[in-house]
Parts: C-alpha cells; sequence; structure tokens
C-alpha cells in the first residue's frame, strides 16, 4: 500500500475519531437519582438475585449487560444478564457471595464497580463514553479486524512474489482467497486490544513494519505465525498488518455493533474459571449428544494441550480440578512429540523464554458415551511404536487395504465412577470423536493426518473384551471415479485421473458427524475451497466402504457471487440435513444430498457436481474494508446442531462457534434468523467446541442450556492480561428478561 493511500486512510480516522468524540461529549455518568433507586426496588427478585435498573445521562440503557463478579467461591464466578427495554435487569440463582456488579454496553464505557450481595435491589449508573474510540474498546474482535484493508476484486490475481517460509512464487488468485488468508484464527482472536496494539515490551522499532516482524517471531508458535505472514510475501505481509494497526493508532474505529435485541436479552451466561494462565483447552466434555441428558448436573471436562490433562468444573460446587492424564508406558513420555515447538525465534513479550507447551499428550476435544465415561483422543505411544497389525505386511484386513506404518495416537476412557483410565492404541490419526445411534454404540473418528478419511470403534467390544485390533476399522476416501457401483483398484492423487479406474483423494479430517436418518458418516476437510465427505462402511469393509464428496460454492458459475470456504466443524440435524461451518467465509452452510441432480459418483462426481445441494447463511457481522460481496470478518471455527431443543430456541437449531466475535450464533434455518449468544467479559471468548445439556426436564430453563469453553492458545492475550484463565461458560435461555 503507497504512503500517500496510507497518509489518507489515517487522516480520515483522525476524521471519523473526531466526528465521534464530538457526538459523544454531552454524556456524563450522573448520580443514581431517587427514582432510578424506586424503579429498582419495583423488580421482583428473590433471596438469592440481584436486581434493579440501568439508567444514564440519557435516561434507562436497554440491551446492555449487568456483570457480576466474585472470588469469594472456590474458583472464580461470573454471571452475566442484559437489561429489557425499560434498562430493567434481574441477576438470577447467585451463590452466596459478595459480588462487583457493573454495566457494560455498546455506547458505554464501563460503570464504576458496586458492591453488593444476593437479595438486593440495585440501581446502576451507566457511563456514557466520551467518544467513538472509547466506546469502541469495548467492541468484539472481528469488528476491529474488519479494518483490515482488502484489495478490490479487480486487482486479482496478485503475484505475491517471494514467500519466505513457504518458498516460490505465489499467485492470490481473487479477493476471497486473500480474504481466507486474513482469517489467520486458529489460536486466537485477531482484533483484540492485545493483537491491534503492539506490545510495548517488544522494544522500539523505526517502523511498524519492523516491529511487527519482532512480534512475528515471538513465543512457541513463531513459525506458523509467520507462515501467515509470508503467504502474501514476507514484507508486503507485515506491511498489511503494519497499517492496520497504524490506522488504528491514528483514532479509527470500526462500525457500531448492535445492541442485544429480542431474545437476545432473554440470555444469562455464567461463567466458571479453570485451568492455569497458560492452559490451552482445546475443547470440552460436557453429556452424550444422543442422549442429552447423561451427566445431568455434572462435571464439565476440559482437555488441556499443555499439561496433559483434564481440567474440570463442578457447575453445582462451584469448584474447578485438574485429573492428569494417563498413558500406557509413563516411560515414553519423554519420547513422543509434542504439538508445539520447543524452542522460540525471540522471547515471548509475556513470557520470555518459558516453555509453556511441552507435555505430548494432547488431549483433544473430551467426548461423553452413555454411561457417562470420557473419551479422548491422546497420544499413546511414540510415532515409530505403532502395532504391527496397523502396518503392511500385517493380515489384518484394513492394513492389506491402507497400511499406516506410523501414528502416535490413541483413545483414552475415563471413568469417573472409578477415576480410572482405560487406554487404546488406534491406528489411524484420531480427529474428533461421534458417537453412532447402533447396536454397537460405535465411535467414529475424523482422521486428521495421513490419508484422511474415517476410522470407528466398536465400543462393546473394545471394552468389554478390550481386543484393539478386532474393535477398530479405518477406509480411506477413494471415490467410485468409474461409476461401476463398486470400489476397485485406484489412481492416486499425484497420479492423472483414469476412466477405467477408481480414485484416491488424500484429504484430513477436522469435523465427523453421523447422520441418525440412514447411518452415513459426514467429515469436513477444511482448505480452500476444501470439501465435506460423505462415507459408509457397508456390509464388509473394507471392501465396500463408499465416499462421496461434496465442495462449497466458491465462484461457481452457477451460483454466481457466492463464496463459501474452508469448512472445519460439521454436525447434521434429526431430519438428515448436514451443517458445517465455513471458516473462511462467516456462512453457516447446509447440505441436502436429496437435492442433487447429478449422478453421486462416476468422473464428474468429485465435488462440484451438487451445487443446489448446497445453502448458505451469511453471518451478519462486518465485512472488511474493500469487501462488497458475502464474506465476513468472524472465523467459525466449528459448528453443532440442537437436535433435541437442549437451549431453548428449538429442536435442529444449528449454532456456530463466532471464534473471531466473542460468540455462539444461532442460526434458525426455517426463518434465516439469527441469534447472537455474546460473553462480553472477559474479552476474548474463543471457543471450539460447544454442546448442549438438560439437566431436569421438568425445571424448565433454569434444567437446560449450552456449554462452551474458552479455547484459545494464548489466554493472557484476553482482557486481564497475564494471570487469567480459561472459563467454562453456560448459557441459558429465559423465557423474557426479568425471569428469576
Amino acid at each position: 500500500m503507497s504512503k500517500r493511500l496510507t497518509a489518507g486512510l489515517v487522516l480520515l480516522a483522525g476524521g471519523i475519531a473526531l466526528a465521534g468524540a464530538i457526538a459523544f461529549a454531552a454524556a456524563r455518568e450522573p448520580a443514581v437519582p431517587g427514582a432510578a433507586q424506586a424503579a429498582a426496588a419495583r423488580v421482583a427478585i428473590d433471596a438469592d438475585d440481584i436486581g434493579g435498573v440501568v439508567v444514564s445521562a440519557r435516561g434507562p440503557e436497554a440491551g446492555v449487560w449487568v456483570i457480576a463478579e466474585t472470588h469469594d467461591l472456590p474458583t472464580t464466578f461470573r454471571k452475566i444478564v442484559v437489561t429489557d427495554g425499560s434498562g430493567r435487569y434481574v441477576l438470577p440463582d447467585l451463590p452466596r457471595a459478595t459480588y462487583d456488579v457493573w454495566v457494560r454496553g455498546y455506547g458505554l464505557v464501563d460503570s464504576t464497580h458496586v458492591r453488593a450481595t444476593p437479595g438486593k435491589a440495585l440501581a446502576l449508573t451507566a457511563a456514557v463514553a466520551p467518544n467513538a474510540v472509547a466506546a469502541a474498546q469495548y467492541y468484539p474482535p472481528n469488528y476491529w479486524y474488519s479494518l483490515m484493508q482488502v484489495p478490490p476484486k479487480d486487482a486479482f490475481p496478485i503475484t505475491v512474489g517471494q514467500t519466505g517460509s513457504r518458498g516460490g512464487p505465489q499467485k492470490i488468485e481473487t479477493q476471497a482467497q486473500w480474504i481466507g488468508m486474513l482469517k489467520c484464527f486458529s489460536c486466537h482472536q485477531m482484533g483484540m486490544k492485545s493483537t491491534r496494539e503492539l506490545n510495548k515490551n517488544l522494544g522500539t522499532f523505526p517502523s511498524s513494519t519492523a516491529a511487527w516482524d519482532r512480534a512475528m517471531r515471538s513465543g512457541q508458535e513463531a513459525r506458523n505465525m509467520l507462515g501467515s505472514v509470508d503467504m502474501f510475501g514476507h514484507e508486503r505481509g507485515l506491511a498489511i498488518f503494519a497499517d492496520w494497526s497504524d490506522r488504528i493508532a491514528a483514532g479509527e474505529v470500526p462500525p457500531t455493533p448492535p445492541r442485544p435485541e429480542g431474545v437476545e436479552r432473554n440470555i444469562v451466561v455464567t461463567l466458571w474459571d479453570f485451568a492455569g494462565p497458560a492452559a490451552f483447552v482445546h475443547g470440552i466434555g460436557v453429556t452424550d449428544k444422543r442422549h442429552p441428558s447423561v451427566n445431568a448436573y455434572g462435571p464439565i471436562y476440559g482437555g488441556e494441550w499443555s499439561q496433559g490433562s483434564f481440567v474440570t468444573v463442578d457447575p453445582q460446587k462451584n469448584t474447578k480440578g485438574s485429573i492428569p492424564i494417563a498413558i500406557k508406558d509413563e516411560g515414553e513420555r519423554a519420547s513422543m512429540p509434542t504439538w508445539s515447538p520447543q524452542t522460540m525465534l525471540a522471547p515471548s513479550p509475556v513470557w520470555g523464554n518459558e516453555i509453556l507447551w511441552k507435555d505430548p499428550v494432547n488431549a483433544h476435544a473430551p467426548t461423553l458415551d452413555a454411561k457417562g465415561n470420557v473419551w479422548v483422543n491422546v497420544e499413546t505411544h511414540p510415532p515409530n511404536k505403532q502395532p504391527a497389525y496397523c502396518k503392511a505386511g500385517s493380515s489384518n484386513p484394513f492394513a492389506k487395504n491402507a497400511p499406516i506404518d506410523e501414528n502416535s495416537r490413541g483413545v483414552d476412557v475415563y471413568d469417573p465412577k472409578t477415576g480410572k483410565f482405560r487406554m487404546f492404541d488406534l491406528c489411524f490419526h484420531s480427529g474428533h470423536i461421534m458417537f453412532a445411534e447402533d447396536k454397537d454404540d460405535t465411535a467414529y473418528f475424523s482422521i486428521i493426518h495421513g490419508f484422511g478419511g474415517m476410522g470407528w470403534v466398536n465400543t462393546k467390544m473394545l471394552l468389554e473384551p478390550g481386543d484393539e485390533e478386532k474393535a477398530q476399522g479405518w477406509c480411506p476416501p477413494i471415490l467410485d471415479y468409474n461409476g461401476d457401483g463398486k470400489l476397485g483398484p485406484y489412481t492416486m492423487p499425484n497420479e492423472a485421473p483414469d476412466p477405467t479406474r477408481d480414485r484416491y483423494i488424500r484429504s484430513g479430517g477436522y469435523g465427523v458427524a453421523t447422520n441418525p436418518a440412514d447411518d452415513s458418516v459426514w467429515y469436513a476437510s477444511p482448505g480452500t475451497p476444501g470439501f465435506i465427505a460423505r462415507m459408509t462402511r457397508g456390509a464388509n469393509p473394507p471392501a465396500t466402504c463408499t465416499t462421496e464428496v461434496y465442495e462449497p460454492p466458491y465462484g461457481d458459475p452457477r451460483l454466481p457471487n457466492v463464496w463459501g470456504s474452508d469448512p472445519r466443524g460439521i454436525d447434521v440435524d434429526r431430519n438428515g440435513l448436514v451443517w458445517t461451518a465455513l471458516a473462511d467465509t462467516g456462512h453457516l452452510a447446509s447440505f441436502d444430498r436429496r437435492k442433487c441432480k447429478a449422478p453421486l459418483n462416476g468422473p464428474n462426481a468429485t465435488g462440484k457436481h451438487c451445487p443446489e445441494g448446497w445453502t448458505l447463511y451469511l453471518e451478519p457481522g462486518p465485512k472488511f474494508k474493500g469487501v462488497t460481496e458475502g464474506m465476513t470478518a468472524d472465523y467459525f471455527y466449528a459448528n453443532w446442531v440442537d437436535q433435541f431443543d437442549t437451549f431453548g430456541l428449538g429442536k435442529n437449531i444449528s449454532i456456530a462457534t463466532g471464534s473471531g466475535s466473542d460468540s455462539l450464533m444461532a442460526l434458525d434455518p426455517t426463518t434465516g434468523k439469527w441469534t447472537t449468544l455474546r460473553v462480553p467479559y472477559p474479552m476474548g471468548f474463543y471457543t471450539r467446541s460447544l454442546d448442549g445439556r438438560i439437566d431436569d426436564p421438568k425445571a424448565g430453563w433454569k434444567g437446560r442450556g449450552l456449554w462452551g469453553t474458552n479455547s484459545t492458545r494464548t489466554v493472557w492475550l484476553d482482557e486481564g492480561g497475564k494471570g487469567r484463565t480459561s472459563y467454562v461458560a453456560h448459557f441459558q435461555l429465559r423465557p423474557d428478561p426479568l425471569a428469576k
């Protein structure tokens, strides 16, 4: 970007900030008037509630958050509600403690904290922001990240030249591809204060570009960060981020987000801190998706990658804990690979040279079965200790079909009743877990690395006889390319297709889901545009395994101006409709295989053959600067379908993790209406997974809810900084904002 253009943008940003200052200047924080105290006293509360009214110099404040936080309990506890149209609120069901209570909302700055105990009526004074810059400090990260300047559509293709760690010249073909490359959200949110402002502990630099170069070299994940920048060409990539932070430093602010409206004002969010200040909690286990009352009122399990443990919260006792995850041979632990480099290019501005992530167990997303056992993918042995029955030369029919000579991943099963682990080797590099609704209680796994495809275990055979070899199977993704209705000899991905042979598509899978309507298994394969795959085992696997793949519309001329890219999460509703989160473009997408008109197998069925099966729903957040078509600045890491109405919006509501926007995003597919479930404090809520549980079907809204966790790798970048920990979030939906 030219210096002249950058300077022009800085001047424009200064003008925006000045205009905002004029608009906000007249408002000041008033004392609470007697009328507000009287209104607060009229809000009905119980002995375990705090309720009242929120007013500012403008009068009652509707659609703002009231936050109660206490450190009196065994772990830090918070409850957050939204004011109704008259500024009234009720914080329900608070444990006995003393709370700091305050107001946060768009157009405001945080109010003075007031100390209060349950059973009290409390009028709160909201503080109107003095200017637009002050107000914007509370906006979600994706609003700030939307200030990234994207070249116009007609500027593409763009040759970026040498790409540093990736090597060789690279051409970025489309604006959509550029946006996908900007979505570097796999570690943490971009747009948080800690990412849009350069850390002063980095030192002094001659330019913002040089400062960003040093920032990208910090800590254990430096090589990955540099790889993201280098995709644009190293210097160009640094300049993109430097321009962004320079304009923000000069006063440019994002568009104003809408305040919560409608049912969003009925949401109650409860938070419990857990894990440690450097922990990476990848995901949580709450219940059995097929039977959402399993583990009712029970503990929440998080898979913690830095210490090789389950971290737990007991929401009834308000306690947290940690359970070390066992491996088969503790003597092997030191020789097992870690998921993060054990060296760094330059010290972290927060942690210096301290190596934070060093345990090799790498506990992934925990999943509960019908008995309440907790299953989790872990590293069980060094890669070169793969069981012989998995390798080439074995008589195992799955190894004969697709031998896997190296793998370190297996699965642990934790029994909460006994407190003991059972540890099992898997031949394949397992990803997420999903249980099927069949007689064998089959657990299906996406295969992240290697050939992709699906793996499975017959859990009854695995847990009762404990026969690891006979209980498991796996199939690579092979298309019926010749259309003869059966699997036969196939060509490899690096070979030219042959119309007389089937076709092997090498692809790692991420999310996995089972279809209750036809027992098929679906997995999501990230990429640009990536694809979703449907697999079935048939009567005699691996010989009868089948695979179909479907790419989301990505510049398809049959669907002009529709761009969908990078499926990561995947789930299926009770009717068999498949849903996937398109991370790069900010869509929730449904795929209905029944709508496909072209043959589902054969040489033309390689991904682009069923555009009519797709429906894309663009989330309502902001777009990047310079972008006019659908594609937003948010990042949908995963998605989940509420098959049994565990939350209260209805059955088969599809929910995406707004990992770039502090939220869950719920979509009603019958109306296309979105409901945003936001965590406004502490800013930085980044969830990779969620679950829904019905604790008591007779207890109304209090007996059900959604669960998520803050799953960032860098919790110290969140609001509060170093010392902040991850937390469990429980979302509940009241019938109205004052229900208690």
